[in-house]
């Protein structure tokens, strides 16, 4: 339990008995499937709206995506236009696809930057514009995603050309590929065909996290960006999962499940597998699925454990928050992302569920659910709103919804969306400012304060 000021065990005590409420209403919701997106002008968007105020401290942030960390000119447009819109919170993109958007000693520098200075530090510049302007920073990072499919990484020092052997492999071609080389040109070739063919289920090339070496990668990437940015507000993990079932059948993987398995074997069944896997490299994983299944989700549990305490014993106020899948049984069962059980450990801060439904009742019943989970651990929730797909007038209201759940604040993916114009839901490029006149000016006129509690 973290240390909480007396002034904040009242509300604390409040948030947990109404957890308690949200979880025999969230243990009454069925499946989560996402209905048809509502047709304008139905109830999803109403023409006149009231709105929840907002909880005290509420955070109000954006996830930029790397595109806008390109130049100093977008970095300092994104931050004033932020700060002019009503927001607290900035949720940077600083590790894309196993490159750095910032000054990294792990790994090189992205290549999207190549056009400009070399002493040119897109972190650094949004940290120091956002502090001008009183907002937050926090250094997002993808975990596991690696690479494109079709802009695959030319960079030697990159973990795609450097560390073959810490790519995840689906099922489909790991028998092959557990005797071949991962130097071998075809290992690579291999993973990416596969993935082509399957482009519904994964948006690139993974890491493996059973690969102590990713791990311990990763785990130097969180520490570098802690030590080098005392400015940070929090660092934020995306893609802490796997793609799919499919993943991951790499040798390590496959080796490390076998040691795994071996002490909840009985004498018979270890000889019996043992035999087994002479011919079948895949054999302790196809006969034990479930077990693989905890043992994959362990390997990315222990990941996030050992960056949490990382970070905290080197930056104790520091945040540590992920973005996870919204439907929470999809995120257990399909992508080994157990961030209920996370939040019961204690070892992440913030829950950021990508509840980017267009559908408020659907949100609203995964919000639900992801308030108890988060409250009744003492931590905290900020809603993730897919504004890219809806109406300024369907995420007024789904901020209205969560507010009404006691989330803890929101975050909208993404700023990137909200400034450029583009059909049909952002056409005059001015969603963030119609999003502040419908949500945050009226708590203005009320003198509520909004600097985010985090």
């Amino acid at each position: 339990m973290r240390f909480m000021p007396k002034s904040n065990r009242r509300e604390t005590g409040r948030r947990i008995i109404a957890a308690a409420f949200v979880l025999l209403a969230a243990a009454c919701v069925s499946a989560q499937t996402e209905p048809a997106p509502a047709r304008e002008g139905s109830a999803a968007t109403p023409a006149k709206q009231t709105i929840a105020p907002p909880v005290a401290g509420e955070v109000r942030a954006l996830w930029v995506v790397r595109t806008t960390l390109t130049s100093p000119e977008k970095i300092r447009a994104m931050v004033k236009s932020a700060s002019r819109s009503g927001f607290n919170t900035l949720v940077v993109q600083v590790r894309g696809r196993g490159d750095a958007y910032y000054t990294s000693r792990w790994e090189p520098r992205a290549s999207a930057l190549k056009d400009q200075r070399r002493d040119f530090d897109p972190l650094a510049l949004a940290i120091s514009e956002a502090k001008r302007a009183g907002l937050r920073v926090h250094a997002w990072i993808n975990t596991s995603l690696l690479a494109n499919l079709d802009d695959l990484p030319t960079e030697d020092s990159h973990v795609w050309n450097s560390h073959p052997d810490w790519l995840a492999v689906p099922r489909a071609v790991a028998a092959e590929l557990y005797a071949t080389a991962p130097a071998d040109p075809r290992y690579r070739a291999k993973i990416v065909e596969w993935s082509k063919a399957n482009r519904a289920e994964l948006e690139g090339v993974y890491t493996s996290p059973a690969h102590p070496a990713v791990r311990e990668h990763v785990y130097s990437v969180w520490m570098d960006l802690l030590e080098r940015y005392p400015d940070l507000s929090g660092l934020h993990f995306d893609y802490v999962r796997l793609a799919s079932p499919d993943f991951d059948h790499s040798r390590t993987s496959l080796d490390r499940f076998r040691a795994w398995l071996d002490p909840r074997l009985s004498t018979a069944e270890r000889r019996l597998l043992d035999d087994a896997l002479k011919s079948n490299p895949l054999a302790a994983a196809d006969a034990y699925r479930e077990q693989f299944a905890d043992f994959q989700r362990e390997q990315i549990t222990s990941l996030v454990e050992r960056v949490y305490h990382g970070v905290k014993k080197r930056k104790p106020e520091a945040i540590v928050s992920a973005a996870v899948f919204a439907n929470d049984a999809d995120a257990y069962a399909r992508r080994f992302q157990d961030w209920k059980r996370w939040l019961a450990m204690g070892v992440i801060d913030v829950v950021c569920p990508m509840a980017y439904t267009t559908d408020t009742a659907v949100f609203r019943k995964q919000i639900e659910i992801a308030t108890a989970a988060a409250h009744a651990s003492g931590k905290r929730i900020w809603a993730g709103v897919g504004a890219y797909r809806i109406p300024v007038e369907s995420s007024v209201e789904k901020i209205s919804v969560a507010r009404g759940l006691a989330a803890d604040g929101f975050i909208l993916f993404s700023y990137d969306f909200t400034a450029a114009p583009s059909q049909p839901n952002n056409p005059a490029g001015d969603y963030l400012e119609r999003l502040r006149r419908a949500a945050f000016d009226a708590d203005a006129k009320t003198g509520t304060a909004s600097g985010g509690k985090q």
